[in-house]
């Protein structure tokens, strides 16, 4: 094991974790879970981005070095807690998952303790689930230093918390050097709810685009006389039962429909997403509009996977996958064939998407329970199927892929209230969510060198 300057240990009271008068166990200690992977560990007085103290982890000439600065100190049990920590990294092109920070919660004897919030996905019934680690989430850069912070209901049962601070498997010569660490107590932050609505409408009747979308305006009253604030519509709606082509279909957008929803969405105070075919130039899109509360636009998505009749009928795929802000978080958007696919949520998950409204033709509901279940996102499905087919559903399908409410009759409105703020804990897992950013896999293009593969097997040259 490599030995440690004593005056490492006499300087560590300088970094401070939880109120300066709060009781701590025991001073920052560096940790590895091997030696022979164990790297340089070092405390710097003036390292900070204040010229505070900071702690660094660096490798040296070898790759795949990991290990952690640990401290455990004081909480109260039931209280909340906002954790906050500067990051500066070096070399370091994966930081997602080199750069972590861990907060586990334990009992006064140093072992772990159950969950205790009333809702949580259980494989045991009756059983609550271990509290898994936390892991706090990366924000704002500013010179060169992140804030890695989160708020946190601490168990009833924990007294410690154990916060540790990782550099994992970082490229030769890199370093990651963390300033500032705190844990304490805040009042609890209130509860974000919102009311998710899908409809259940086929547009039979009309052949022009204004018959079609005029039907659903009566059902956009009945998700708002129920306190809807996201009202999913079906895909293509202005094309469904027309006769006529795509293109024949498509209109600008800005255009006629959006304007006729944007003002739907204004009258009810309520955002809308609306499936339309959209012309630019000479290319037709399949989209889903997101209409806000005072009328305009809020954004727009491009189908990005086609299915072979959308490509026979001459459609263009989009290549972006937007999430957009609004009043209650934040929204991204997918349609029909996106859903068998898990690319696409986990894109819309990655950039923040809280909600995934998904207008949908036709597809295995059981995709739509997997891409809210593996993002732990809420998917709001507005189809065109029967539910006497036992296929599609017009749901809102919680974070554990469950539906929580299902529109079942034609012209029909389904509602369901959630806390955007409330996380799921699932057993051996708990907040998934929080981990998905650190555990998922890499992407090609993720790091220096790696290359996607071609259809042959080697990477691309």
């Amino acid at each position: 094991m490599r030995a440690f300057p004593v005056a490492l240990f006499c300087l560590a009271h300088l970094i401070t974790v939880g109120n300066a008068s709060e009781p701590e166990s025991h001073e920052w200690a560096p940790v590895a879970p091997r030696d022979e992977i164990r790297p340089d560990f070092d405390l710097i007085s003036s390292g900070g981005p204040d010229g505070g103290p900071a702690l660094a982890i660096a490798a040296d000439e070898r790759d795949g070095l990991m290990g952690h600065w640990e401290k455990t100190f004081a909480v109260e049990g039931g209280r909340h807690y906002r954790f906050t920590v500067q990051r500066s990294t070096e070399g370091i092109d994966l930081v997602r998952r080199a750069a972590m920070v861990r907060i586990i919660w334990k009992d006064a004897a140093g072992k772990p303790v159950l969950r205790d919030e009333p809702t949580f996905a259980s494989y045991r019934p009756g059983e609550r689930p271990r509290a898994e680690p936390e892991f706090p989430a990366d924000g704002a850069t500013v010179d060169g230093w992140t804030e890695v912070a989160g708020t946190y209901h601490v168990p009833a049962s924990a007294s410690q918390a154990s916060v540790e601070l990782h550099f994992r498997w970082g490229p030769p010569e890199s370093r990651v050097v963390w300033s500032g660490a705190a844990l304490k107590p805040v009042t609890p932050p209130e509860p974000r709810i919102v009311r998710l609505a899908t409809v259940h409408h086929r547009p039979v009747k009309g052949k022009t685009a204004a018959e079609k979308r005029e039907q659903f305006a009566p059902l956009i009253e009945e998700a708002a006389s129920q306190n809807a604030d996201l009202v999913v519509l079906p895909e293509t709606l202005t094309f469904y039962g027309t006769g006529r082509t795509y293109a024949e279909c498509a209109e600008p957008i800005p255009g006629p429909s959006t304007e006729y929803f944007g003002k739907l969405a204004k009258e009810h105070d309520l955002y809308i997403v609306a499936g339309l075919l959209e012309r630019d130039r000479h290319l037709v899109y399949n989209v889903s509009v997101l209409l806000g509360p005072d009328g305009s636009i809020v954004g727009t998505y491009r189908k990005v996977t086609l299915p072979r009749g959308e490509i026979e009928g001459g459609l263009m795929p989009g290549s972006e996958y937007p999430v957009f802000e609004t009043r209650f978080g934040k929204v991204g958007m997918m349609i029909c064939y996106d859903g068998f696919f898990p690319e696409v949520a986990r894109e819309l998950s990655n950039r923040g998407a809280e909600v995934i409204a998904w207008p949908v033709w036709g597809c295995n509901p059981s995709l739509g329970a997997a891409r809210a279940c593996e993002n732990h996102t809420y998917v709001v499905s507005s189809t065109y199927t029967d539910v006497s087919s036992d296929w599609m559903i017009s749901a809102i399908y919680g974070r554990d892929g469950t539906p929580l409410d299902q529109a079942t009759d034609w012209g029909s409105v389904a509602v369901a209230e959630v806390d955007l703020n409330k996380p799921l804990y699932w057993h051996s897992l708990g907040d998934f969510r929080a981990q998905i950013e650190r555990h998922r896999p890499l992407l090609p293009g993720e790091l220096p060198g790696i290359q996607p593969r071609n259809e042959n097997g080697p990477a691309a040259e």
